[in-house]
C-alpha cells in the first residue's frame, strides 16, 4: 500500500515538473519568433513557429507569427491561411492585439480580392479605431467596387469628415457624384482632392473621366497622362487615353495607347485587358486591318466567349476566309477600294460607270445602263450607287442623305450597298422608296461575279 502511495507521488510530482517547465520553456520559445523575425532571420522564425505548432497546433500566437513571418517572405497566400487560422479560433487579448492583427489581415484579403471578408474586417475596424478615417474610406471603396454607391458615399464623406485633407476620399467622392450626373459638384472635389495634394495622381484618372463626359478630349487627354503615375490604375489610365483619340478618330494614337495596355498585364489575366483588346480591335477593324481585329477578338474570345459582342464579330468576318473578293472589299486602301467598287458596277450589274468618288464611309458612283453600243447618243436615267464599308449598320439619317443626294442629281433610282446591313429603322425608312438596301449575301455574289478588278 506505501509503495502504491509513493508510485503515486512521483508521478504527481512529475507531472507537475512537467506543467512547470512546458509554461516556462514555450513561452521563452514563442518569445523568439517575433524576434527572428524582427532580426530579418524570417527562415529561423518560420521553424521555429512550425516545432511550436508540431506540439500545440491550437497556440494561435504562433500561427499569427508564422503569418507575419511568411508576409514577410513575401507567401502572402500561405500568411493568408495562418491569419485566417487566427481569426477563426484566437481569443485577442492573448498577445494578440485585434487592432493590429485586423488592419494586417484586411490588407491581405485585399490583395487577393477576398472583398467580403476584407469588407468585414474593416467594418470591425471602424469600431475598434472609430477616428482613423482610412478605415472608413476603405469601406467605402469596397462598397463602390461592389457598386453600392449610396452607401459607399457615406462613408466616404464620413472619411472626409475625420479627415479633412483625405485627397483620395474627396476623389472618389467626385467620382461618385459623377456617376449620378452630379457634373459641378463632382468636379468640385476632384479639384479639392488635387489641391490637397498634387501629388495623388489617381484624382487626375478622375479629372479625366469627367472632362471626357464633359467632350473636353485636350483636357481628358492631359489629366490621363499625369494619372498614369500611379502604379495600381495605370492601365486604367492609358486605356482611358486611348478612347480618348478613338473618340476623335485619331486610330493609330489609339492603337499605340491599347498595345501599351495590354503588355502591361504580363500575365493577360486582368479584366482591364479585355476592353484594351476590345478597344484595340474596333481601331484596327476602323483602319480596314481585319486581319488584326481578327486576332484581338479570338483572344477575347479565349478567355471571355460573352465578352460584349465578340461572338458576332467573329462571326460576321468568318466569311473573309473562304471569301478573298469580300476580304479585299473590306481591307483594300481607301486608294484601291474605288476600283473594286466601279469593277463591281460594270461587271457585275452592267452598268456605265458616270462618276467614281471616293468618301469616307466608302464610295459613291452614278451610273447609266448600257443596253447597246449608241448608248452615248440617248440620254439614260442615271442610277445612283453607294458602296459602305463601315463596321456598323448603316442607320436611317444615311438613307436621307443618300435619297436627297439622288434627287439632287435626277437619279430615278438608288442602290445602297452595305458589308455591315442596314438597321430596323432604315429599312422601314427605304419601303416604297425608290431605293434599294443591297446587304452582305448579295455584296458577296456581286463581288464574286465581278471577280477582280
Amino acid at each position: 500500500m506505501i509503495i502504491v502511495v509513493i508510485v503515486f507521488l512521483v508521478f504527481v510530482v512529475l507531472a507537475l515538473i512537467f506543467l512547470i517547465l512546458k509554461n516556462f520553456i514555450s513561452p521563452k520559445r514563442i518569445e523568439a519568433v517575433p524576434r527572428l523575425i524582427k532580426q530579418g532571420k524570417t527562415q529561423n522564425a518560420i521553424k521555429l513557429a512550425k516545432q511550436i505548432l508540431a506540439k500545440d497546433s491550437k497556440n494561435y500566437l504562433a500561427h499569427y507569427y508564422l503569418g507575419k513571418a511568411y508576409v514577410k517572405e513575401n507567401k502572402t497566400e500561405l500568411a493568408i491561411i495562418e491569419y485566417k487560422n487566427v481569426n477563426d479560433n484566437a481569443l485577442f487579448g492573448e498577445g494578440i492585439n485585434e487592432l493590429s492583427f485586423r488592419r494586417e489581415y484586411s490588407q491581405l484579403l485585399l490583395k487577393y480580392n477576398q472583398q467580403n471578408e476584407a469588407l468585414k474586417n474593416f467594418l470591425l475596424l471602424t469600431k475598434l479605431d472609430p477616428q482613423n478615417a482610412d478605415n472608413f474610406y476603405q469601406v467605402g471603396y469596397i462598397y463602390e467596387q461592389q457598386n453600392r454607391y449610396d452607401i459607399a458615399l457615406g462613408f466616404m464623406q464620413k472619411c472626409a469628415m475625420l479627415d479633412k485633407k483625405h485627397a483620395k476620399a474627396h476623389a472618389e467622392i467626385g467620382l461618385m457624384l459623377y456617376r449620378t450626373k452630379q457634373f459641378n459638384e463632382a468636379k468640385k472635389e476632384i479639384d479639392l482632392a488635387l489641391k490637397l495634394s498634387p501629388e495623388t495622381y489617381s484624382s487626375y484618372y478622375y479629372l479625366g473621366k469627367i472632362l471626357k463626359d464633359a467632350k473636353d478630349l485636350q483636357g481628358a487627354i492631359k489629366a490621363f497622362e499625369k494619372a498614369q503615375r500611379d502604379q495600381d490604375i495605370k492601365q486604367k489610365a492609358i486605356i482611358e487615353h486611348g478612347s480618348c483619340y478613338m473618340i476623335a478618330n485619331r486610330y493609330d494614337n489609339a492603337i499605340v495607347d491599347f498595345q501599351r495596355a495590354i503588355e502591361l498585364d504580363k500575365s493577360d489575366s486582368q479584366p482591364e485587358t479585355l476592353y484594351a483588346r476590345y478597344f484595340l480591335a474596333t481601331c484596327f477593324e476602323k483602319n480596314r486591318k481585319i486581319d488584326k481585329a481578327i486576332e484581338q477578338w479570338e483572344a477575347i474570345y479565349k478567355r471571355n466567349k460573352g465578352f460584349r459582342d465578340v461572338s458576332a464579330k467573329l462571326s460576321e468576318y468568318k466569311d473573309l476566309q473562304a471569301n478573298d473578293f469580300l476580304k479585299d472589299y473590306l481591307t483594300c486602301s481607301n486608294e484601291e477600294f474605288p476600283m473594286i467598287c466601279k469593277n463591281s458596277v460594270v461587271k457585275g450589274i452592267g452598268l456605265q460607270v458616270l462618276s467614281c468618288d471616293a468618301k469616307k464611309w466608302g464610295c459613291q458612283l452614278t451610273a447609266v445602263n448600257k443596253s447597246d453600243e449608241s448608248w452615248m447618243a440617248v440620254r439614260k436615267q442615271v442610277i445612283f450607287i453607294r458602296f459602305y464599308r463601315d463596321p456598323e449598320p448603316i442607320a436611317e439619317p444615311q438613307i436621307h442623305e443618300s435619297l436627297d443626294q439622288m434627287k439632287s442629281m435626277n437619279s430615278v433610282k438608288a442602290f445602297l450597298f452595305s458589308s455591315s446591313g442596314f438597321n430596323t429603322a432604315a429599312k422601314r425608312f427605304a419601303e416604297n422608296r425608290p431605293v434599294e438596301l443591297v446587304e452582305k449575301d448579295k455584296l458577296e455574289a456581286l463581288l464574286s461575279k465581278a471577280g477582280s478588278k
